[in-house]
């Protein structure tokens, strides 16, 4: 008998990867679940955070890495190089580190032009230099032609806490605040115009940048007992900003409410996501984060915030609820109520 009507659901099992489970959607929320956690499960891992805070000799050091598979190499703002430097140090920041020290590995595909490379490197040490960084240590493989992209990098990063801060995903309580740094969607729509040769009106650059200094700024404002206000921080690469607050609602388990006329976006990264049906809110960032803050502190956050060369347009852009444990809804310039869910798969494959 047929069905009509019904809409099938999506499947969750795959007998082999595909490109959605790197997308930071359900998929990469599946591949965590299913293989890595009950391989590895500890508690440091199980916080799931974008950085492990870990205490060595009494010093508590914030500890990460990340791989960067962005095509094409070099983009509007930026290039694989810059972007492998800052995502590691903005990981290390939104636990409240200075970063420190960052290692790196290359794999490199067989007839990479070697300007291309050392156009790369020299983009790192730059980025190395701005962040106050040192590369310490690295290694380097090479795959035979057309057994990879040119060029993949890996970055890890050690920073050093030394705050009295407890900042982590699973800390939002309601009636906290959501504090978002500027502008979002620049970053993915500068890569999806380079790797389309798309162009809009107006030009759209990445927001590639190192965020430590800004969320320094943010952890000058203290609370009555004299700690930080700042419950969680969180840098919305893949998945965007939607994807980062359902991330943080889950582990947390509260409901967030955003107001869509509050949320800062481009008029050229709008127009661009409409042309190519695509949602900001979901389009991955390189120089933003978002803050859950205590109430009582989110507008003189804001202000600080606002002093800072990268949070001009920071902005109070919702708040926690107690409702809808583990959803977030957003309140539309229409007056509707929209539910932001994770995605299944990718809006747009090999952002960063």
């Amino acid at each position: 008998m047929t069905v009509f009507g019904s809409c099938p659901l999506p499947i969750f099992e795959h007998k082999q990867i595909v490109l959605g489970h790197g997308s930071g959607g359900k998929l990469t929320a599946e591949l965590i679940d299913k293989i890595f956690r009950p391989a590895f499960t500890n508690p440091i891992l199980d916080k799931l955070d974008d950085q492990a805070v870990i205490q060595v000799n009494g010093t508590r050091l914030a500890f990460t890495t990340d791989s960067f598979v962005v095509t094409p190499i070099f983009f509007p703002g930026g290039d694989i190089g810059r972007l492998a430097i800052n995502g590691t140090v903005n990981d290390l920041a939104m636990s409240g580190a200075r970063p420190l020290y960052l290692a790196a590995a290359f794999i490199l595909e067989e007839g990479l032009a070697a300007d291309d490379l050392r156009r790369v490197v020299e983009s790192m040490r730059d980025a190395a230099n701005e962040a106050g960084v040192l590369l310490v240590t690295g290694d380097t493989k090479v795959v035979n032609r057309g057994k990879g992209d040119q060029v993949f990098i890996t970055t890890t990063g050690l920073g050093v806490i030394d705050r009295p801060v407890e900042i982590s995903a699973d800390r939002a309580r309601p009636g906290d605040k959501i504090i978002l740094s500027g502008f979002i969607g620049d970053h993915g729509m500068a890569v999806m115009s380079q790797r389309e040769n798309l162009e809009f009106e107006g030009a759209i650059e990445s927001d590639c940048a190192p965020l430590h200094g800004l969320v320094n700024v943010m952890l000058e404002v203290m609370g009555s007992d004299g700690v930080p206000t700042i419950h969680c921080l969180r840098d919305p690469t893949r998945g965007g900003v939607a994807t980062t607050l359902n991330e943080i609602a889950g582990q947390s388990q509260v409901g967030m409410l955003l107001q869509e006329r509050d949320i800062p976006v481009r008029e050229t990264v709008q127009g661009a996501c409409e042309i190519l049906g695509l949602d900001p809110l979901y389009v991955a960032n390189e120089g933003k984060l978002v803050a859950i803050v205590a109430a009582e502190a989110a507008d003189e956050i804001v202000q600080r915030m606002r002093q800072h060369p990268l949070g001009g347009e920071a902005a109070v852009i919702g708040e926690v609820v107690a409702d809808h444990a583990g959803m977030v809804l957003m309140k539309t310039e229409i007056g509707g109520t929209r539910v932001l869910d994770v995605m299944f798969g990718e809006q747009l494959p090999r952002i960063c």
